[in-house]
């Protein structure tokens, strides 16, 4: 049995771990710090049951969780938080967490609930019909038919006729990612998963991934109407989901099996070809309206604040705007200017840090951004008139972690 510890507090991480191996040996523990690591995991490893934080940086638990049902079925969630709120809590069961537990984690529990989700999954397993098998080796078989179909690849022997039986018409929608060089496993999954749910809700279809950047949709809806009611929700979704900029694209009706590789060609290009150039996607994110601009950068910087090279002008190049216009937007829509947005989310980071964790105060200060410690020492007492040391003296806090009860 495989088991993935979603947290972003290595204390915790490790002192799961460090439980489930002395009681359960046999198991094989994966670790991940944010989302986006869990995702990989999750794509590399057949994982059984997830241990959840809910608050990490970039998406949250809760979150990551009900977007990777769809692709994960089988798996089983604990969710995990130092937050007692009812409605986290609620929410974690209507998404079929089996717990909610609190930090600190009494090992009793811990090991009772793994236990209990190891021997749920036994029986469901040997009570798989071998139909339900055999339709996922079909949906596996469509998917990768159809890919190398999209890349204009031999389908060898496979069967192009029964899928045409399926979907004798459709539309193409594809989702180009602008991760630059940067591996964009987090916001593949997530378009991934979206784009699925939005099909199934349009009609039928489903979604295969094209290269590491793009997916396309196969989209059997009826009118055009619906194809622009579908369109329309994916650029929501994404827009509220992914960090990255994208881009969506879709075809006219296609009723012909061999129109495929020329119509995927046709969309690609147009979605890569240089600013100006005649056939860009009319549909590229380019942060449009101010509002949308300091939308995704918000979410941007969320997710990438601890790193010491977040600059102004790195998040300015993410939202295609001048970096200059980006400030002066910034600080008109938010009330703040850039530096001390980020020094408030980095030390609301640290404090937590200070109150709930045992860290050293370089350690703390390298985890959200300071590779200086001397220099995150100054700007804590500038803002809390404490250094961080009395503030954690004052707060008189142990560290979170797993308790012998």
């Amino acid at each position: 049995m495989n088991i993935l510890i979603a947290d972003d507090e290595s204390i915790i991480r490790t002192g799961i771990r460090r439980t489930l191996e002395q009681s359960m040996p046999d198991c094989g523990i994966h670790l991940a710090a944010s989302a986006d690591e869990a995702a990989r995991v999750l794509s590399e490893h057949p994982i059984d049951i997830v241990l959840t934080d809910i608050l990490m940086p970039g998406m949250d638990g809760l979150e990551f969780m009900r977007l990777s049902r769809r692709s994960y079925p089988g798996i089983k969630w604990i969710v995990i938080s130092a937050h007692s709120e009812f409605a986290y809590a609620q929410k974690a069961v209507q998404l079929g967490a089996k717990d909610y537990l609190l930090k600190p984690i009494g090992k009793k529990r811990l090991l009772e609930l793994v236990r209990e989700l190891a021997a749920e999954l036994a029986e469901e397993r040997s009570a798989l019909k071998e139909g339900e098998m055999l339709r996922k080796s079909q949906k596996y078989l469509r998917e990768a038919m159809f890919q190398r179909l999209a890349s204009g690849q031999d389908v060898g022997q496979l069967d192009v006729a029964a899928l045409m039986d399926r979907y004798p018409a459709f539309h193409l929608v594809l989702v180009r990612l602008e991760a630059g060089l940067r591996d964009a496993g987090l916001e593949h999954f997530v378009v991934d998963n979206v784009l699925s749910e939005l099909l199934e809700r349009s009609g039928d279809g489903f979604v295969v991934s094209y290269d590491r950047h793009t997916l396309i949709g196969v989209a059997a809806v009826e009118t055009e109407e619906a194809l622009s009611s579908l369109l329309a929700n994916v650029r929501g979704y994404l827009g509220r989901y992914l960090r990255l900029p994208f881009q969506v694209a879709s075809s006219g009706r296609i009723r012909e099996i061999r129109q495929v590789p020329e119509t995927v060609q046709r969309l690609y290009r147009s979605m890569t070809a240089a600013p100006g150039e005649p056939g860009q996607a009319p549909l590229r994110i380019k942060g449009g309206s101010d509002n949308k601009a300091i939308e995704v950068a918000l979410q941007y910087i969320s997710a990438h604040y601890r790193e010491e090279s977040l600059s102004l002008e790195r998040i300015a190049a993410v939202v295609y705007l001048n970096p200059v216009y980006f400030s002066q937007l910034f600080k008109q829509k938010t009330g703040q200017g850039f530096k001390d947005y980020l020094i408030g989310l980095r030390l609301e980071d640290a404090r937590q840090l200070l109150r709930e964790s045992d860290l050293k105060l370089g350690e703390i200060a390298e985890r959200i951004g300071y590779q200086d410690m001397r220099h995150f020492t100054q700007v804590f007492r500038k803002r809390f008139n404490m250094t961080p040391t009395e503030y954690r003296q004052e707060k008189k806090n142990t560290a979170p972690g797993i308790s012998n009860t």
